[in-house]
C-alpha cells in the first residue's frame, strides 16, 4: 500500500529526527558531520547492524517495534564487547508504505529506547526506496583504553558460558507467523523477545572485567561460538541439554517427541541477543555472583579445549549439524 502523508527529506529531518539530536554532538542535524569530542583513557568501539523487511523483520511488525530491534541488535553488540554505549549514526531506506504515520511511530520507537539506553542521534541520512523498508544504525560507544573483549582471547582450560535463554528468537518468529500452538501469554512473551530483544547492557562490565573471548548470539549459539572457536584457534565442546531455555520455549520443548532435533532448532535459530563469552575456570564463582547480583541467569555450557571448530553434544554423542545458524549467503 502506497504510503499517505509523505514528507521530504529535510521535512523529515527537522520534525521528527532532530528532536533526537545529541545537544551539541550532533550539531542539530543542521551540519554534514557530527563533531565527538575524544575520551582520555578510552577506546572508540563502533558497531553496524541492518534490518531489511522480510529478512530481519516481517512485513506487518509495528515500526516503532522495527526501530527498537535495531538499537537493541547493536546494543548487544556492544554489550558483548564490554563497551558503553553513547550515540550512533542511522539510515533509513523508506519504502512506499513509510508514510508520515509510519515514520512518526519509527521514530517513537527510537525515543523510547534512547531514554531507557542513555544514547543519543548524532547523524544519518534518509532516502526512499522502490524496494522492501530497510534500516541501518551504527552505534558508538567507549571502553576503558586496550579493554576491548574481543572474539580471539579463549583459552585452553576456559569455561564457556551463556546469559539468559537460548531459542526464543527463534521461537517468537514462529509464534508471530502463526506457526505455534502455546498459550495467548506464551505466544506474547516469545514474540516480545523476537520483536525487542534485551541487550545485556547490565552484565557489560562483568565480561570486560572477566570475559577472555564474547560474542553475541544473534545468527545461533552454535554459530557463534564457532566464530570465536575460530577465531581463538580452541576447540569449544558444550552440552546441548544445558542450553537455557525460558518458561515459554520449556513448554513447546516438552511437546516435542524428538528432543535432539527440538534443541538443534533453538541452539541455531538466532535472534537471542544473548551474550555467549569464555571465562577462566578460576572466575565462575565471581561472575555468578555478578549474574545474581543482575538477577541475570547464567549457564555453563561447557569448556575450551585444544583443537578446531565446535562440537556440541546430545546425551554423550556429538551431534552433525546441517546448518549451525543463519547466514545470509
Amino acid at each position: 500500500m502506497a504510503a499517505v502523508d509523505v514528507a521530504g527529506e529535510f521535512e523529515t529531518i527537522r520534525r521528527l529526527f532532530a528532536p533526537l539530536a545529541h545537544p551539541e554532538w550532533g550539531r542539530g542535524l543542521r551540519d554534514d558531520v557530527a563533531v565527538v569530542p575524544s575520551r582520555p583513557g578510552h577506546d572508540l568501539v563502533l558497531t553496524k547492524d541492518a534490518l531489511v523487511e522480510g529478512v530481519h523483520f516481517l512485513p506487518t511488525d509495528p515500526l516503532d517495534t522495527v526501530a527498537r530491534k535495531l538499537m537493541r541488535v547493536n546494543l548487544s553488540d556492544l554489550a558483548a564487547k564490554g563497551a558503553e554505549p553513547f550515540g550512533y549514526l542511522l539510515a533509513c531506506h523508506w519504502s512506499e508504505r513509510c508514510g508520515w504515520p509510519e515514520r512518526m511511530t519509527f521514530v517513537d520507537g527510537l525515543r523510547a529506547d534512547q531514554k531507557a539506553f542513555g544514547v543519543a542521534l548524532l547523524g544519518g541520512d534518509t532516502v526512499v526506496t522502490p524496494g522492501p523498508a530497510s534500516f541501518s544504525m551504527t552505534l558508538l560507544g567507549w571502553t576503558p583504553k586496550g579493554r576491548t573483549v574481543s572474539r580471539g582471547g579463549a583459552r585452553v582450560g576456559d569455561l564457556v558460558f551463556v546469559t539468559g535463554s537460548i531459542g526464543d528468537g527463534w521461537l517468537g518468529l514462529q509464534a508471530a507467523q502463526g506457526k505455534l500452538s502455546l498459550e495467548p501469554d506464551r505466544l506474547a512473551a516469545l514474540q516480545d523477545h523476537y520483536r525487542t530483544p534485551m541487550p545485556r547492557l547490565e552484565f557489560s562490565d562483568a565480561i570486560r572485567d572477566f570475559a577472555s573471548a564474547s560474542i553475541d548470539v544473534s545468527d545461533g549459539l552454535i554459530a557463534d561460538l564457532g566464530h570465536i572457536a575460530d577465531t581463538s584457534g580452541v576447540r569449544i565442546e558444550i552440552d546441548l541439554e544445558l542450553s537455557p531455555r525460558s518458561a515459554a520455549a520449556q513448554v513447546w520443548y516438552d511437546g516435542r517427541v524428538d528432543e535432539q532435533a527440538a534443541l538443534e532448532k533453538l541452539v541455531t535459530g538466532g535472534d537471542d541477543y544473548e551474550i555467549a563469552f569464555t571465562a577462566r575456570a578460576a572466575d565462575e564463582a565471581a561472575l555468578r555472583r555478578e549474574a545474581d547480583r543482575r538477577r541475570l541467569r547464567l549457564t555453563r555450557l561447557g569448556r575450551v579445549v585444544a583443537g578446531q571448530g565446535i562440537i556440541a553434544r546430545f546425551a554423550g554423542q556429538p551431534v552433525p549439524f546441517e546448518r549451525t545458524g543463519f547466514t545470509h549467503g
